[in-house]
């Protein structure tokens, strides 16, 4: 099938689809003639896998490695574990710096007038090294 209906199916743009074939998360077949891709059922299915895990913030390099992983029918699933584990990590530190930040931010737009005179400390707090 053409690009347009894999990424149709796929749920991905075209440019992610391309982008993906590109750095060989998929291998479709190139038709030399006219210099086509052509994605299979195969293909879709990786590329929905792809889009899935790119939801859950896995990076393309973890993509890769998962990809490889789920290919494996004898591979063991606690590196899969592993992997996953490591991305909780990576969200709840996310999490914690967003909950700082917040904490913050609410404190300097506490701290702020927000009326007609110059002063504000929202401002006063950027400027600072």
């Amino acid at each position: 099938m053409n690009i347009g209906k894999a990424s149709k199916l796929s749920d991905l743009t075209v440019k992610a689809t391309r982008y993906y074939a590109n750095i060989d998360l998929v291998k479709p077949i190139q038709d030399f003639q006219t210099g086509y891709r052509n994605y299979t059922e195969k293909d879709v299915l990786k590329l929905k896998f792809i889009g899935k895990a790119r939801k859950f913030n896995f990076s393309i390099d973890e993509c890769r490695e998962l990809l490889s992983l789920y290919e494996n029918e004898n591979r063991p699933s606690k590196e899969v574990k592993k992997i996953t584990l490591e991305k909780i990590s990576e969200i709840d530190q996310k999490l914690n710096d967003l909950k700082a930040l917040r904490k913050e931010l609410s404190y300097l737009a506490n701290n702020c007038h927000g009326d007609d005179r110059p002063n504000c400390p929202i401002l006063e707090a950027l400027s600072k090294k």
